[in-house]
């Protein structure tokens, strides 16, 4: 196989990444060792203390990502989005015969999650379609033998707003504050002819997707109108929020896509497209919000090798 242009630096970025990580899980490793070994003395020779839960999310954990996306059996994730292209043609004939779908974008912060909260596990079996949000999603599968793209939630949105203009099928935006989604839904209509956004929804501070503000916002989206549903809350909540409305609102699109109404509303920037052909979006962010997001990317690091691992299992099985 031959590689060329940004796929091989992508390649050596994940490369990299991976190895970052094998290094931070061996010293992981290292400190809880020790960590035992004084739990040892400390407890009178009984033993180590008990594993804490990021312990646990690295060690023992069942396989929850099905990198083949043959042997899922609906009991693990699967990328079942395989090109960008295919997804949306698949959006446009349901939004035109309203059936509803879940669009869920999985990313390496999903992956730690998803080893956690089993809530999350739940919402994500749920989803009917996942794609690669991510290049080193992108490059574990390929490990595992599959080719698939890079599909992230941010650059759906405005391909999924036109197919819902082209069909008539007025959309909400649920997520962030309202001055940021009065923003966002007149940036979609200046870019997007012919869209109605039929509901903004602003969830309230500590929104819980299970909770009765969930069943409100469902009983405001059930009369809106609206047969899409653009979900800015983050995971695990936007994920969670699709699984529960989605049951209930069949006919209805939701589309979890992270920050993507702040980038529409001009309140967060998103990298620029030179960085992000170099996949160092991850980099991009980190400079931004170092103390913030410097804990989510090692922990995020730490579990490449593991996947990795199962990715090339995968493969030769």
């Amino acid at each position: 196989m031959t590689i060329h242009g940004h796929d091989a630096v992508g390649l050596w970025n994940a490369l990299a990444m991976i190895t970052a990580g094998l290094l931070l899980t061996t010293f992981k490793v290292h400190s809880r060792r020790e960590a035992a070994a004084q739990g040892s003395l400390i407890t009178g020779g009984k033993g180590p203390l008990p594993l804490s839960a990021e312990a646990e999310a690295t060690n023992g954990k069942p396989h929850v990502i099905d990198w083949s996306a043959e042997r899922s059996g609906g009991k693990r994730v699967a990328v079942n989005v395989t090109e960008q292209r295919a997804l949306l043609e698949d959006i446009g004939a349901r939004l035109e015969t309203g059936r509803g779908f879940t669009v869920a974008t999985l990313n390496l912060d999903h992956l730690v999650k998803l080893d956690r909260d089993p809530a999350f596990r739940d919402a994500y079996l749920t989803q009917s379609h996942v794609t690669a949000d991510g290049n080193p999603i992108v490059w574990l599968s390929r490990l595992a033998g599959r080719q698939v793209e890079l599909v992230t939630g941010s650059d759906l949105v405005l391909p999924a707003a036109r197919l819902a203009a082209a069909h008539g099928v007025p959309v909400a935006l649920f997520g962030a504050t309202p001055p940021v989604l009065e923003k966002a839904a007149r940036a979609l209509e200046a870019a997007v002819p012919g869209l109605a956004v039929a509901a903004r929804i602003a969830p309230p501070m500590g929104f819980d997707p299970q909770g009765p503000a969930a069943d409100a916002a469902i009983a405001e989206l059930a009369t809106s109108g609206a047969g899409l549903c653009f979900l800015a809350l983050g995971a695990p909540k936007q994920e969670i929020f699709a699984a529960r409305a989605a049951a209930q609102l069949p006919a209805m699109g939701f589309l979890s896509i992270g920050a993507g109404l702040d980038f529409l509303a001009g309140t967060q920037t998103r990298a620029p497209r030179w960085v992000r052909r170099l996949a160092a979006e991850w980099l991009w962010r980190l400079a931004k919000d170092p103390r913030r997001l410097a804990r989510r990317y090692a922990d995020c690091l730490a579990v490449l090798p593991r996947h990795a691992g199962q990715a090339l299992k995968a493969r030769r099985d």
